[in-house]
Formats: C-alpha cells, sequence, structure tokens
C-alpha cells in the first residue's frame, strides 16, 4: 500500500484540525500560552490559517506556497506545544501526550518544506 504523498496528509491534518478550531475552539484555548492574550483569538486565527494551508496544499498550483505556509504555521505552533509540558506536570496522561506531539513537529515542519522545494 502506498503512502498518500506529504501534501495530502498535510492537507488533511491541517484542514481537519483547522475545522476543530472553528467550531469547538474552546477545546484548544488551554493550549495557547497565557502570556499571549485572548486565547479564543488566537484559535480563531490559528484555524482560519490552517484551513487556508489547507486550501494552498490541496490546489497543485499553489501547492509550494502551501508548502511554505504549512513550515511557517507548523513552527509557530511551538510556543503552544511547550505551553502544553508545562502545564501537564503531575499529570502523566497529559504529559505523555505533550512529549509525542512536540518532537512530531520537526517531521511534520521537513514534509512541508519538501513539498515547498515541489518534492
Amino acid at each position: 500500500m502506498r503512502l498518500p504523498a506529504p501534501a495530502t496528509w498535510l492537507a488533511a491534518a491541517l484542514g481537519g484540525s483547522g475545522v476543530l478550531h472553528l467550531v469547538r475552539p474552546r477545546t484548544f484555548e488551554w493550549l495557547v500560552p497565557p502570556e499571549l492574550g485572548d486565547a479564543r483569538a488566537w484559535v480563531l486565527v490559528s484555524g482560519v490559517a490552517e484551513v487556508g494551508t489547507a486550501a494552498l496544499l490541496a490546489a497543485p498550483a499553489s501547492r509550494r506556497a502551501g508548502g511554505r505556509a504549512a513550515a511557517a504555521l507548523l513552527a509557530s505552533f511551538v510556543p503552544a506545544h511547550l505551553h502544553h509540558l508545562r502545564v501537564a506536570r503531575g499529570r502523566p496522561a497529559m504529559l505523555a501526550a505533550a512529549v509525542v506531539r512536540l518532537p512530531l513537529q520537526a517531521p511534520m515542519i521537513a514534509a512541508a518544506l519538501r513539498v515547498a522545494r515541489g518534492r
């Protein structure tokens, strides 16, 4: 079985996540570091950015731009992942999820950069 191309799975992941951010923002608000201010605004803006990036990735004509946008967007999520580690102290299941999520950013960013380079 052949795996979907990086542009396909990145578009699906970002699009699905973006829709969830817009439909259920409260679910994600706790991930926004308090130092950034209004959590709801950040969640909604990131949801729009994810959906927009997914659209860029889905269209062949804009796929390279989508790869660059996806790499930047995924890198911008690192503060949220670090905050997840901070709030997970003393909660083993939450800490395990945070420990898994953070390093997954690297291969996702690498895949986005491959898409940006047209590979």
